[in-house]
């Protein structure tokens, strides 16, 4: 009797996207092999905790580690660390490992991920620039930090606006420098930022909005003391680099596989890329937004992972759908939280997608119960239908749960009227008598009626 073939399934990238295809891939074929390959020296950690970690709201970087490397060893799934893939090979169905050779695929999956957009700027090679990505990086970057006196965090990005709180947090003199009028401007609105830049500039944090990066300044001994902008030069000893993310689409793309207008991957509703056998998840491909239909790239890891376990499910031969994208999304910046689904204001009006607009002052608990906080809601919706399209929120609390659940109303068309009189837990240590998603909802009600 034929002994049954073991299908090998190669996932190139260790981040959110590889390691949550590497676990569908196991679960959906448990007799497989499947090897991931990963440049860095872990897998499976949480960069998105890094920040909190240098403002010490988490006291050490064990913690954002998932797993142990045993964990993978004892499931079944070979990483390959300090692995760098240097080329795919789709018609021998090979890639290429730096110290290994060439390694066959039966299925591939590419989970690569990003890199900041490069400044752009003289200077950029000097000894000093902060690129907050690699675990152990931050490690050694933790212990500079604790010498640094000065620091210009470049571009308020929603990196950027967390590493600005963090270094003050730290005691450092902090400058932000961004080219934009206002903090995060490309996703919030300038009224969801404001209480943001407020609480900063309470910290200590020095703003330069509007302002152009020209040029890193070094010293003698090539490190970095300072950064020269559109408004003058400013001192640094550290300089933390914070521009948008950009794919890392480059072996898909050397073996002619189809990258779409962001730069990213482009992939079908299975994460299958325009090559046979060739999957692809995370940060280096691109999916539609839900209302737009525009592609969108660089969303978070909760994205990169769901993306991941539906590409390694597929791979393995099973059968798995991921769908657009309503893109809920939330973050700690300064004393506040804010965040929001799909578009404000800003992006809604850029992309000339008309909406009425609901927006209310509420509460998080009862008035009279401690550590009350306000709450701003902001609803965006279809003229005609009150379909709900879009909302921004700030507040003290509670941004997360509200974004989850406005992110599933304008998923499955919810309207203003829906929420205007939609039920509410009232218990005053945490719910108000009125939600103020509602009160936003009565006024959006009110003005899409006239």
């Amino acid at each position: 009797m034929t002994p049954k073939t073991v299908a090998r399934t190669v996932i190139v990238g260790g981040g959110a996207g590889g390691i949550g295809a590497a676990g569908a891939a196991k679960a959906a074929d448990p007799q497989g092999e499947v090897i991931v390959y990963t440049e860095y020296e872990d897998a499976a950690y949480s960069p998105c905790g890094i920040p909190y970690v240098h403002g010490r709201e988490i006291p050490d970087f064990d913690r954002l580690f998932l797993a142990g490397k045993e964990a993978y060893v004892e499931a079944g799934i070979d990483i390959h660390y300090n692995s760098r893939v240097t080329s795919v090979d789709l018609a021998r169905r090979q890639v290429a490992v730096e110290g290994e050779g060439d390694v066959a695929w039966d299925r591939l999956v590419i989970a690569s991920g990003f890199d900041y957009a490069d400044p752009g700027v003289p200077g950029s090679d000097l000894e000093g620039l902060y690129y907050v990505k690699n675990i152990r990086r931050a490690m050694e970057w933790d212990k500079v930090i604790d010498h640094v006196k000065v620091a210009v965090v470049i571009e308020a990005s929603p990196l950027g606006l967390e590493m600005v709180t963090a270094l003050a947090h730290r005691g450092i003199e902090t400058h932000l420098v961004d080219p934009h009028p206002w903090a995060l401007s490309e996703a919030a609105d300038p009224d969801i930022a404001e209480p943001v830049q407020e609480s900063w500039a309470e910290m200590g944090v020095k703003m330069h909005f509007n302002t152009r990066l020209e040029e890193f300044l070094g010293d003698s001994n090539g490190k970095v003391r300072g950064v020269r902008t559109s408004e003058g030069e400013l001192p640094a000893d550290l300089v933390v680099i914070c521009t948008k993310k950009t794919p890392r689409n480059d072996l898909a793309a050397a073996a002619g596989i189809q990258i779409g207008s962001t730069g990213g991957i482009i992939v079908d509703e299975r994460m299958a890329t325009s090559a046979a056998g060739v999957w692809a998840a995370g940060d280096c491909i691109e999916v539609p937004h839900g209302v737009s239909n525009v592609p969108l790239q660089g969303l978070s890891g909760s994205h990169a992972y769901s993306q991941g376990k539906v590409a390694g499910t597929n791979a393995a031969g099973g059968n798995r759908k991921y769908q657009p994208v309503y893109v809920p999304w939330g973050m700690v910046a300064g004393k506040w939280m804010i965040g929001g689904v799909s578009f404000g204001e800003t992006l809604a009006t850029a992309l000339g997608i008309p909406f009425v607009l609901g927006k209310a002052q509420g509460i998080s608990r009862a008035r009279y119960y401690p550590d009350m906080k306000k709450i701003l809601v902001k609803l965006l919706a279809e003229p005609g239908t009150g379909r709900l399209i879009g909302a921004q929120l700030v507040g003290g609390e509670g941004i997360k749960e509200r974004a989850d659940f406005l992110a599933m109303c304008v998923k499955v068309g919810i309207t203003l009227e829906d929420l205007a009189f939609m039920e509410n837990v009232y218990s005053p240590p945490i719910g108000a008598l009125n939600e103020p998603i509602a009160l936003a909802a009565q006024n959006g009600l009110a003005n899409l009626k006239g």
